[in-house]
């Protein structure tokens, strides 16, 4: 009785023995194998986003140095002016002509508490971003289905705590006014509008980018897209916190 001999479908060499299975292929620059073992139903995702999302960074910290610069040159002259001592001709003798800024300091930490509470928000908007990027391909496999998640907006009440905040300083200036300290009112006086000014703009800078963030979610834009947004500004955001209580500290040594 004839023998059945099972049919094998794999190549054979010259020789007709079997060649081995392919276990591994080229590295095509995305971390995958050139597509041999990789599944059809895998999103090929074409953009480095790693690789972005660090040179983001990289940019962000090139950034930061000439407005860390910036506050230092002011903090630098604000001092030296504090401690300068002009001639007096009736007198005939030097006196301090500096003025110290009664600041309201209730109004200044209500702010501060709001800028903090912003950097936490802030950050959860962060890792919820990049929790969804991480499951992002898991999605897109048919037939997997995580549920429908009830994601937080932390991004829109950071801006809109952000904006709060920018309202408080305005309020600040305004209390500041009415007390008899003006931006020409007086060399301390004009500092403490400079450096509350200066971290103000490039606050409205970051609420911009919450701003664009927000947009980018409604229109659906591409998740690592977003979360590069996201953690550039979030990083942003938390240098303009720390900037914002290093400027509060300054003042609460030199304005007296």
């Amino acid at each position: 009785m004839p023998r059945l001999t099972p049919f094998s479908t794999r190549p054979s060499g010259h020789n007709g023995a079997s060649l081995p299975p392919r276990t591994g292929g080229g590295d095509d620059g995305r971390g995958r194998d050139g597509g041999d073992n990789m599944p059809d139903f895998i999103p090929n995702f074409m953009p480095n986003y790693g690789e972005r999302l660090r040179r983001a960074r990289l940019g962000l910290a090139v950034a930061m140095t000439p407005i860390v610069m910036l506050f230092i040159s002011f903090t630098a002259v604000y001092l030296i002016r504090r401690g300068f001592l002009s001639f007096d001709l009736s007198n005939m003798a030097y006196i301090r002509a500096w003025v110290p800024v009664r600041l309201p300091w209730a109004l200044l930490l209500t702010n501060t508490a709001v800028l903090i509470a912003s950097s936490i928000t802030i950050n959860l908007a962060r890792r919820e971003i990049t929790r969804e990027a991480a499951l992002a391909p898991i999605q897109s496999i048919p037939g997997i289905s995580l549920g429908d998640e009830r994601r937080f907006p932390w991004l829109v009440l950071t801006t809109a705590l952000g904006l709060l905040f920018l309202a408080g300083q305005l309020f600040v200036w305004s209390v500041l006014s009415s007390a008899g300290f003006h931006l020409a009112g007086g060399t301390s006086s004009s500092f403490v509008y400079i450096l509350t000014a200066m971290h103000g703009l490039h606050l409205a800078g970051g609420v911009l980018a919450l701003m664009f963030a927000n947009v980018a979610a409604v229109l659906h834009r591409p998740v690592e897209t977003r979360r590069i947004v996201v953690d550039i500004t979030s990083w942003y955001w938390h240098c303009m916190t720390g900037l914002w209580i290093y400027i509060l500290v300054l003042f609460s040594f030199a304005a007296q």
